[in-house]
């Protein structure tokens, strides 16, 4: 059954390993745990679980996989696998985990140590029933209704910890917020010290004091702030109102982590001109060019969008859906590309859809293929991308 809860574990997305597996097995042979399976949930999240983004994933599975068990006695019904279960197990492992099985002797030597541990585990469930049939006996001596004369009845449910769920916003594919956002953001970071002294220098603070024989000598500095200047491009309408939220959220979130911000809109893909409001964005156009010439090489450039349109959008003059283009968006991508040495497109919709759309394809060619979802994980690695 430990086999069967280490392939649930894996359908959950949880990346558990043979490593892992052995580690809880050791658990039960020092017998750390019997017969109580919220026991049994902290050891096995603690020797399953490396990264604590994967609490809730671990959570949702034990919950799924021991719904119902309120003790280990079905877990000891046997850590046996059957021989298809066998061949289940044997086709879910890598070859880096066959490799392992290899180096302890195989998968018999495995099932062996399943075994030590099911008698081990097994005496030690008995040993605590017999113990606990004992304080129930004191229990009936005091009568039978119990201390108090409430009566004995069943012992009060808890609710169960992996049900609580207290890690999920930790988990990096749930929809973005405000806060995951900004932590994602903090990896594209410069600092320097600017502006005016603003900020304690607690040590040159310390310091002072002490050769100033203990008068109070207040030192202050510059506040270190981040430094990273960035070009923000928002598409905006049509098929981007499903990801209005999203957008909003990583908007706000921007406006706070970096000082050196400028954001446009666009629609569908980049052209000759972008705007700032779009109440006025027909009246109040900015030229692209122009944005070329003032903002530097070294400014980080994001694309927001789901490259969702027809595929001549991108190739062709005339291609925009609102209005006649000059010269075909993939030009002005390849002005953006030649000019700005680290540009990245974050893309809301699913990554495992992007195969399938021909102008999300192109889009994903354009950029070089920095093209990154839209989630916590997402994010970070598009921001490690922009801060190498």
């Amino acid at each position: 059954m430990l086999i069967n809860f280490f392939l649930t574990l894996r359908k959950y997305k949880v990346p558990v390993t043979i490593r892992e597996l052995m580690d809880l097995l050791m658990g039960l042979k020092k017998q750390l745990v019997y017969a109580n399976v919220d026991d049994f949930y902290l050891l096995s999240r603690t020797a399953m679980v490396k990264d604590e983004k994967n609490y809730d994933k671990f959570d949702r599975a034990f919950s799924a996989y021991f719904k119902g068990l309120e003790d280990l006695h079905g877990l000891l019904e046997s850590l046996i696998p059957d021989e298809w279960l066998r061949h289940e197990f044997e086709k879910s492992l890598t070859p880096e985990d066959l490799a392992q099985i290899e180096s302890l002797g195989g998968l018999e030597k495995l099932i062996e140590a399943f075994k030590e541990a099911k008698e081990e585990a097994e005496k030690q469930a008995q040993e605590g029933k017999e113990g606990d049939e004992g304080d129930e006996g004191d229990a009936d001596r005091e009568g039978k209704d119990g201390p108090g004369g409430k009566g004995k009845g069943k012992k009060k449910k808890a609710k169960k910890v992996w049900d609580e769920r207290q890690y999920k916003n930790l988990d990096d594919s749930v929809e973005l917020g405000t806060r995951n956002i900004k932590m994602a953001l903090r990896r594209l970071r410069k600092f320097a010290r600017t502006g005016a002294e603003e900020e304690l220098d607690m040590d040159n603070t310390i310091r002072s004091t002490a050769h100033n024989g203990g008068m109070l000598d207040i030192k202050m500095r510059p506040e270190r702030r981040n430094t990273v200047k960035v070009l923000l491009f928002l598409d905006i309408g049509g098929s981007m109102d499903a990801h209005v939220k999203v957008c909003e959220e990583l908007f706000s979130a921007t406006r706070t982590e970096f000082k050196h911000l400028e954001s446009y809109y666009f629609h569908n893909f980049i052209y000759e001109s972008v705007w700032k409001d779009n109440r006025r964005r027909m009246s109040e156009r900015i030229p692209t060019w122009e944005i070329l010439n003032k903002y530097s090489h070294d400014y980080k450039v994001v694309f927001v969008g789901d490259a969702t349109m027809a595929p001549y959008e991108i190739t062709h003059a005339g291609g925009s859906v609102e209005h006649w283009n000059e010269e075909p968006g993939v030009v002005w991508m390849e002005r953006f590309t030649n000019l700005y040495d680290k540009l990245v497109w974050l893309n809301p919709t699913p990554q495992e859809t992007w195969e399938y759309s021909s102008s999300v394809t192109m889009t994903q060619d354009l950029v070089g293929g920095s093209m990154f979802p839209l989630t916590v994980r997402g994010l970070e690695e598009g921001m490690g991308e922009l801060s190498k």
